[in-house]
């Protein structure tokens, strides 16, 4: 079916015949189909097939839209296009979102659902997610401006763990309840050598989510 003909039949589905001839505009122009609307559905690209279901969901404006891995299987371009068109619905309707993919729940979500085996272990908004986790350590990503070893950096007290990102640069994760970012200042002056850069990595849903559901 073409895009216009079959989004007129689903509006004719819930009894919506009469008002299709309004309705399936605008839908297509909520959803970015104005391009593709004269074209058979088989022959739209998997994004756009996409928008094709969410305008179909939105044909009768419904007050709660249900949505599983809607970007599933899309390139980088038709991801962010589809994360744009859920964000500007969700201002006016409510959207629940199922996905395993942590970055587009942190692009779309005003509030975070975490299941794990049938069970809410999580739900807050999306900022104060971070506080789900039970270890305060603190993580830091350090730069510095030559290379160094291991043993170096097993010199600062307080360390837990210690991997090498990329050449100078350094994952440095430190003991719970210890700050020990002064301390790496310190031994770069002792060492005689110079912090091109210094990041406290802060909590992300990926890490809440390991934490809660990794028993």
């Amino acid at each position: 079916m073409y895009v216009s003909e079959y989004l007129h039949h689903v509006a004719c589905l819930y009894g919506l015949r009469k008002q299709a001839g309004r309705l399936v505009p605008a839908i297509i122009s909520q959803t970015g189909l104005e391009v593709e609307r004269k074209k058979k559905i088989g022959e739209l690209s998997k994004g756009f097939r996409q928008r094709v279901g969410l305008a179909q969901a939105l044909i009768h404006d419904p007050e709660i839209l249900i949505l599983d891995e809607p970007t599933s299987g899309l390139d980088p371009n038709q991801i962010i296009e589809i994360r744009n068109l859920i964000s500007e619905l969700g201002k006016e309707k409510t959207v629940m979102l199922s996905t395993h993919i942590m970055q587009e729940v942190e692009a779309i979500c005003d509030r975070v659902i975490i299941i794990d085996k049938g069970k809410i272990v999580a739900n807050e908004e999306s900022g104060k997610i971070g506080s789900y986790i039970h270890e305060s350590f603190q993580t830091i990503i350090v730069e510095f401006d030559r290379v160094i070893s291991t043993e170096d950096l097993q010199e600062i007290p307080g360390t837990d763990q210690i991997k090498n990102l990329d050449g100078n640069t350094w994952l440095i994760q430190a003991v719970p309840d210890r700050d020990i970012r002064g301390e790496i200042f310190e031994l770069a002056v002792l060492k005689g050598f110079k912090v091109l850069s210094l990041q406290k990595k802060e909590k992300n849903l990926e890490d809440v989510f390991r934490d809660l559901t990794n028993t």
